[in-house]
């Protein structure tokens, strides 16, 4: 008879894609699909999210701490001040991904942020809606099926762009909702997909 693994058990089954990498793990247990709603960490996700375009996100994640130092821990207020000398210090940052259309994306895509705010009252708030306000519980059964986007990150996508955001299309945008927690992708044998299921009966 086989017994339940321990919480800290190495024996724990995890979505394919969480490697050996401790990093990855952790990120894997403690971030990934849980329902985020902070607007500083959805702003931070969504532009690391588009620093992963044509990379891992392992290479990103291991980056993270050092895009916060970098982008003053994704606060767009400061942020939007930027200069082109600022932007020319960013390229010679070695702990973050040296494209200029990325890092020029961060500094535009706070602009568009804090127009969001202002019109919605919180980025939270407008970026929940596109999946009604409430985590979209999805049954996957094996990585293959999980798609690379949906009609719910189409429409995401189309309306950030529409206000200006940059790196923001449907693929990139469906990675967001699915580390933010906007929908659960981890597959139905994954201990977090469980424990999730067992919290909401």
């Amino acid at each position: 008879m086989n017994k339940e693994p321990r919480a800290n058990s190495k024996e724990l089954t995890r979505c394919g894609w969480a490697t050996t990498d401790p990093l990855y793990i952790r990120y894997h247990d403690e971030e990934w699909g849980v329902p985020v709603h902070d607007d500083r960490k959805l702003f931070e996700m969504l532009n690391l999210e588009g620093a992963q375009a044509g990379l891992s996100w392992i290479t990103i994640l291991k980056k993270r701490e050092n895009y916060r130092k970098a982008f003053d821990n994704f606060h767009a207020g400061k942020i939007i001040k930027y200069d082109a000398e600022k932007v020319e210090q960013l390229l010679q940052n070695e702990g973050i991904v040296r494209n200029r259309l990325k890092i020029e994306a961060v500094i535009q895509n706070a602009k568009a942020f804090l127009a969001v705010q202002k019109e919605v009252g919180s980025f939270d708030a407008y970026i929940w809606q596109f999946v009604g306000g409430k985590q979209i519980i999805n049954k996957r059964k094996s990585l293959k099926d999980i798609p690379a986007q949906t009609p719910e990150s189409d429409v995401m996508s189309k309306d950030l762009k529409k206000r200006g955001f940059k790196f923001v299309g449907s693929t990139i945008c469906y990675a967001f909702m699915q580390a933010c927690g906007l929908v659960n992708d981890h597959v139905v044998n994954c201990h977090c997909y469980k424990a999730k299921v067992k919290r909401e009966k």
